[in-house]
């Protein structure tokens, strides 16, 4: 669907940091914000952030050639 431009590393930390985010509409401020975490989980789940597609950051590494 879409070229991977998340290294492995980098989906980890969107991972954690999206789960520590939706964590917070059930405990803490219990606040409907917290629901914005499901995007950088998304993002890692699928190893395509389109922000970095606009200004071309690309933090996978490059694919072996044949």
């Amino acid at each position: 669907m879409f070229p991977r431009n998340e290294g492995p590393a980098d989906r980890i930390i969107r991972l954690l940091l999206g789960l520590v985010i939706v964590t917070l509409v059930f405990v803490g401020p219990k606040t409907p914000w917290g629901w914005l975490g499901l995007i950088p989980i998304a993002t890692a789940l699928f190893g395509f952030c389109p922000v970095y597609a606009l200004l071309g950051i690309r933090t996978c590494p490059a694919p072996k050639a044949p």
